[in-house]
């Protein structure tokens, strides 16, 4: 069956034929989730009419503007890159909860926005958001007298706001994720006093998102300043109207720079891949030395590049240790345990667990073999788009509900397919 019938299919399996030929085309990566998800909130607490363009329309954006439309928010979807969003400066009480599915980065950040709505907001997920640990933004949110609760210490989240806060320092442990700093720094601009907000401790995932955030924020006319490696002051400036382009997705073109040098191929992305501002566009430099990945790569900063790195890695002239992944413990799922899962189903011993550690031992005759193997993505679109990439160099490889790409790159298949990728319906 062709690469195009097997990827508009509604099948819970699809193997990937191993590329017969280098990949060459053009394949242009969708938006940043990171960074579309930041601009349609500021967009949303801005009074006024906001265009984001180059946006991506994937289930974890969705569930943001529908959030936001729960509250208030005119969000017009003009095309299929493009939002145009009318805000009143003010979120409202929504009527139910706030259901956003397994979405992180929107349940994060509208955990913390829900302190400047005037009521009651209830934020939940699925029964996988709901085991991720929300504990550290529920406790920085009470430190400035916000009544907010999560009896698990994940979602649901209810948060009692009143747009004021009864303190103006926060410190919050970041270590668990950068998002729940994003999420403080974000709402910080709406209230009613400067807040300065600090790491408590030096470790923190992925800084760099935290640079995303400060800069859109100013986009959006808030004043931020960065007073220390550890620490921001946010007056309370309150967010304006303004059009906002939002750059490819770095963490999506992984997928595509390592399918490149997998296959020998040349993939033009459409943009310079010295153009990402985003941290998982570190990950290139490392994609670039294939076969001949660094003995150990630190994942810290640019966590969501890892699993393309460690599938990468199992390809390698030598074996690879990756650290600083503590954190991908709670991601979508344990992708540390998801990852090595994996890869032992290729072949045993490929890979181990080391504490929160991953070692991949690398076997450069993988490639050309045919060792069936079925990959559980744990409902994690970034297990099911790095293992894809075993599969083009593996005869054999079968992606488990391969449909949950559609939470940040919902035509993975169809762009794979596009540069000639094919694949085997097994239903």
């Amino acid at each position: 069956m062709d690469g195009q019938t097997s990827v508009m299919s509604k099948d819970k399996k699809l193997t990937i034929i191993p590329a017969k030929a280098p990949l060459v085309g053009r394949a242009v990566p969708p938006g940043s989730k990171s960074i579309t998800n930041r601009a349609l909130l500021l967009a949303g607490l801005a009074k006024g009419t906001s265009r984001l363009s180059g946006a991506l329309k994937s289930d974890d954006t969705r569930y943001m503007a529908d959030a936001l439309r729960a509250m208030g928010v005119a969000i017009d979807e003009r095309d299929d890159t493009s939002f145009v969003v009318t805000g009143s400066g003010k979120l409202l009480p929504p009527k139910a909860p706030l259901f956003l599915g397994n979405a992180g980065t929107a349940t994060r950040f509208l955990t913390a926005a829900a302190a400047l709505v005037d009521g009651i907001v209830v934020v939940d997920g699925d029964q996988h958001m709901r085991k991720r640990p929300i504990g550290p933004l529920v406790d920085a949110l009470r430190s400035l007298g916000i009544d907010a609760t999560a009896e698990t210490g994940c979602p649901p989240v209810t948060v009692k706001g009143t747009g004021c806060f009864e303190a103006s320092r926060i410190g919050i442990d970041g270590g668990l994720s950068s998002q729940y700093v994003s999420a403080l720094l974000m709402m910080a601009a709406g209230g009613d006093r400067p807040v300065d907000i600090e790491l408590l401790g030096e470790d923190i995932g992925a800084l760099g998102y935290i640079d995303l955030t400060t800069a859109a924020m100013r986009a959006f006319g808030a004043k931020v300043e960065k007073t220390s490696a550890i620490s921001w002051r946010v007056e309370p400036t309150g967010y304006t109207a303004a059009d906002f382009v939002i750059e490819p997705d770095a963490s999506a073109a992984t997928y595509l720079w390592a399918a490149e040098v997998l296959t020998g191929g040349s993939i033009d992305l459409g943009v310079p891949n010295g153009a990402f501002t985003q941290p998982d566009a570190r990950a290139y430099e490392m994609i670039a030395k294939f076969p001949r990945l660094p003995a150990e790569i630190d994942g810290s900063q640019m966590q969501d590049a890892v699993p393309t790195l460690a599938v990468l890695a199992a390809f390698n002239e030598t074996p690879v240790h990756f650290v600083g992944i503590a954190n991908l413990r709670v991601k979508e799922c344990d992708r540390i345990r998801a990852l090595s899962t994996g890869l032992t189903q290729i072949r045993p011993d490929l890979a181990r667990e080391e504490g929160d550690d991953l070692i991949v031992q690398s076997d450069p005759s993988l490639a050309g073999r045919r060792l069936p193997a079925e990959i559980d993505t744990f409902a994690d679109h970034r297990i099911a788009m790095s293992f894809a990439l075993a599969g083009l160099k593996i005869d054999g490889i079968t992606i488990l509900d391969p449909d949950c790409v559609g939470k940040t790159f919902p035509a993975y298949w169809r762009t794979l397919a596009g540069l000639g990728v094919k694949y085997a319906n097994e239903g």
